[in-house]
């Protein structure tokens, strides 16, 4: 039986495609491809014509077919990669660095504005003899609550907005206070101790944040007073925001201390004139304190007969808000740099 016409024409294309010489460009890659390939291209319309050969050249067929779009597919292949290949090299070659040429300013970090005045605030109470202690931040019911006065349905827990774990009994602290029964459970009276460090509440929006800071402080001694109190916070604040800040006391209510008092500040802002940030009073509220309630020294073994004490906790992004004229909280978090690089 003669050879069907279409393996002749194969036997010409694949003839034809041997001898082809390699593209010098990507255009010429790109325009053999269609030309060959493409889906009016010599080898797509072959393909067409199969149906037309005898059922018993059609394996010759088919591997002619084969064979030639083989060969087409590795020139393709192998040009586009040499082509890449010297057009990374002609690029290589066309670059100059002169390494004479000063370097850039290098872009240095900074301290966050909150790190900044929590070693303020660590440094002013580790002159005044206050020693440093830390705590977990997962922290359990008993030292967040229970050894702090918060019976199991007191009130005040709701207060707290607490992040609670799996297992009900462990949690996010809501404070720094539990370090105050560690400290007073490890050391025993007399003890004056800070506590710095993250606290965590179910609370967002631009005077709160889920995750905050913190400072617990308190004293243990024999014949402690709310006037150790008052002179204690005054000296701290005065070293703060300036030797003519005035503070007072009002009276609050908070589980582990009794009689409890929320401390003001004379407005930073205004010096105590009055102004749109202190609602034209004069006064800032900065933190709370107040004598550590008798039943807290109980449960950590220390009779309220003989010793007595007082404790304090502020917030430190309260204190660096006031210090800096800040009204969103949340721009300490956001990492934005126009804002830190003002610090």
């Amino acid at each position: 039986m003669a050879a069907s016409p279409l393996i002749e024409r194969l036997k010409e294309l694949k003839a034809e495609v041997a001898s082809l010489p390699a593209p010098a460009d990507e255009r010429a890659l790109e325009g053999l491809r269609v030309h060959y390939l493409g889906k009016k291209g010599s080898v797509s319309l072959l393909s067409q014509e199969m149906g037309s050969v005898p059922k018993e050249q059609k394996p010759e067929a088919g591997k002619l077919l084969q064979e030639v779009r083989a060969s087409l597919e590795t020139l393709l292949a192998e040009t586009g990669a040499r082509l890449k290949r010297d057009k990374i090299q002609k690029e290589i070659e066309q670059e100059f660095f002169d390494i004479t040429l000063p370097s850039g300013e290098p872009e240095f970090g900074a301290r966050h504005p909150i790190a900044m005045v929590m070693d303020e605030v660590v440094d002013i109470f580790t002159a005044m003899g206050f020693q440093v202690e830390e705590g977990p931040e997962v922290e359990t019911d008993y030292y967040n609550f229970e050894g702090l006065n918060f019976p199991a349905e007191h009130p005040a827990r709701d207060m707290q907005d607490t992040f609670h774990l799996t297992n009900i009994e462990r949690l996010l602290r809501t404070h720094t206070s539990p370090v105050q029964v560690r400290a007073m459970q490890k050391y025993g009276p007399p003890l004056s101790v800070i506590a710095p460090g993250k606290v965590y509440r179910c609370d967002a929006d631009i005077t709160h944040s889920p995750m905050f800071h913190q400072i617990e402080g308190f004293t243990i001694d024999t014949k402690i007073t709310m006037g150790d109190l008052k002179g204690t916070l005054q000296a701290f604040l005065r070293r703060l925001y300036g030797p003519k800040t005035a503070i007072r006391l009002r009276p609050s209510f908070f589980p582990f201390v009794e009689p409890g008092a929320e401390v003001d500040v004379s407005c930073v802002i205004c010096g105590g004139k009055g102004c749109r940030v202190c609602k034209h009073t004069g006064w800032l509220e900065i933190l709370g304190a107040g004598m550590i309630h008798p039943n807290v020294m109980r449960t950590s073994n220390i009779d309220p007969e003989r010793w007595s004490g007082f404790a304090f906790g502020m917030g430190i992004e309260r204190i660096a808000m006031l210090k800096y004229g800040v009204d969103d909280i949340r721009l300490f978090f956001e990492n934005d740099l126009r804002f830190l690089r003002q610090f």
